[in-house]
């Protein structure tokens, strides 16, 4: 008799109050390769059709999608415990703006692209075509769940490709909206399969070998993913964590700059890669800009209303990760100008957007990624030291710069070591998808977005034709008498004096010794 697998269930919790809301069925470990074997055969008939054809599914994805959006938004704030506002401002509202820039553009970045051939190769023409990968495995997290899944899996189905999501465990009722979601769409059965579970269901994809990882997560599990990816010699894009710098000069619109350090920081209660994690204000500034910091936090309101602005945290774990790091730059002399003491938090997961002040750049807090309402505040006196400030850490995913000075700004922009800059504003680089989004340092591997979005998903193919028509080449064999015909032509050819009158009657030559 065959043993049969128990099926496990995972436990849907609403993240503000803790209670179980629901419970979804586990993938069984057993079913990883059934899950390649049918990517693997839906990716034969995907892959053939042509972008026109694929991107019919993704309108329908759209409409779908507009007509339930108030239905999602609440699934997603449940699941999370975001506010609904932030549900569909920054999930799905992005998710329909990539599947708009996809549709308009995906043809012409996807379509085959012309390349310039040297004059040495005269008579041949090159050019560039995009061959989808194969099967795709997205893994991606619970902080944005659906716009972190459903951009690179939409990318990488635009560009031929099967995918498998994983989704995190920790929302799973976002997993099973998005998998409901493309069913609903009516895409090919196989194009789109989504796994639920834990670590071991995750590792378990992740040694499968897929086509293509995209993974979007902690760095520790973005190292452990690459791990095994180089094992089997599967290319990745990793997007991982962040500790992005907001930098203050004393010439910026300070009640810009605090609006914008609040939301910034405090967003999705600061469960945000791209939140602004440190805060350098320029000395003379610095006073008057920590009062307008503090009015502007002391003005917000939290809780599941629909006029909250800050909803609950989402995983118990990142709440520790908070605590700790608060607890130790207390310990050494930092200062609380907004919140409370942990020992002080109201039990749950809702926690007090906090201000700290008096802090060192050794400390645990500027050091390491917090991913919860968490703000410290340091100020700097020249702008050399506030570069310094910003690049002293092992993050470098985005960054913003705030002055009424354009050349100052651009000046700074080009000095930090991060995936993006914002000027003026924080954020917002990840909802133009236009534009490459990624980090350096230990804040991932490649990009997404733009034209390399839908390329990463594909083999990049070097094409050149020749009309065939000569019987031989002027570098084949034979090679007698031709070594010195090659010289003077490569002499003529690169000169810094072209000598064109000597390359042409060189390649005549060349041309004769040919037949």
């Amino acid at each position: 008799m065959h043993s049969v697998e128990k099926v496990q269930k995972l436990k849907v919790l609403d993240p503000a109050s803790g209670k179980v809301i629901g419970e979804i069925e586990e993938t069984p470990v057993n079913d990883v390769p059934a899950y390649y074997e049918r990517g693997r055969k839906a990716f034969l008939y995907w892959s053939r059709l042509s972008i026109p054809e694929r991107l019919v599914y993704f309108k329908r994805l759209k409409q779908l999608m507009v007509d339930e959006m108030e239905s999602i938004s609440n699934i997603i704030s449940e699941d999370t415990g975001k506010v609904l506002t932030e549900s569909i401002v920054a999930d799905i509202m992005p998710t329909l703006d990539a599947i708009d820039h996809i549709t308009r553009h995906a043809a012409k970045v996807l379509g085959r692209q012309k390349a310039k051939t040297p004059l040495l190769l005269f008579g041949k023409k090159s050019y560039v075509e995009y061959m989808p990968r194969g099967v795709v495995l997205v893994i991606s997290p619970w902080n944005y769940p659906l716009q972190l899944a459903m951009v690179p899996m939409i990318s990488a189905l635009a560009a031929g490709n099967s995918v498998i999501l994983k989704p995190s465990e920790v929302t799973p009722l976002v997993g099973k909206c998005i998998e409901d979601l493309f069913q609903r769409a009516g895409f090919p059965q196989g194009t789109v399969q989504v796994a639920h579970g834990g670590k071991e269901v995750g590792a378990a994809f992740t040694s499968g070998k897929p086509d293509y990882i995209f993974f979007t997560g902690s760095v520790r599990t973005g190292k452990i993913i690459q791990q095994q990816a180089a094992m089997d010699l599967i290319p990745t894009t990793l997007e991982l964590g962040g500790k992005d710098p907001m930098i203050v000069f004393a010439d910026a619109n300070l009640e810009r700059a605090a609006k914008g350090a609040v939301w910034g920081a405090f967003t999705n209660s600061g469960q945000v890669c791209m939140s602004a994690e440190r805060l350098y204000v320029e000395r003379s500034a610095y006073d008057r800009f920590l009062l307008l910091l503090k009015e502007e936090v002391n003005s917000l309101t939290k809780g599941k209303d629909v006029d909250a602005d800050i909803g609950s945290m989402t995983f118990p774990d990142q709440k520790e990760i908070v605590r700790k790091q608060l607890d130790e730059a207390l310990a050494r002399g930092a200062r609380l100008e907004t919140g409370t003491v942990p020992e002080e938090w109201e039990e749950g997961m809702y926690l007090p957007p906090t201000i700290v002040t008096n802090v060192d750049q050794d400390m645990k807090i500027i050091q390491e990624e917090t991913f919860g309402p968490l703000l410290p505040i340091v100020p700097f006196d020249n702008e050399e030291e506030a570069v310094s400030y910003a690049n002293g850490t092992a993050f470098g995913l985005n960054a913003s710069v705030w002055t009424d000075d354009k050349e100052k700004a651009r000046r700074v922009a080009s000095k930090l070591v991060s995936g993006a800059v914002v000027i003026n504003d924080v954020l917002i680089t990840v909802a133009n998808h236009g534009l490459p989004f990624g980090g350096t340092k230990e804040s991932g591997l490649g990009r997404y977005h733009g034209e390399a979005g839908l390329r990463i998903f594909c083999h990049e193919k070097a094409v050149m034709e020749d009309r065939g028509f000569m019987n031989s080449e002027i570098q084949w064999y034979p090679y007698n008498g031709k070594y010195p015909l090659f010289l003077n032509l490569f002499k003529s050819y690169f000169n810094k004096n072209r000598n064109w009158l000597g390359f042409a009657k060189n390649y005549i030559e060349l041309l004769r010794k040919n037949k």
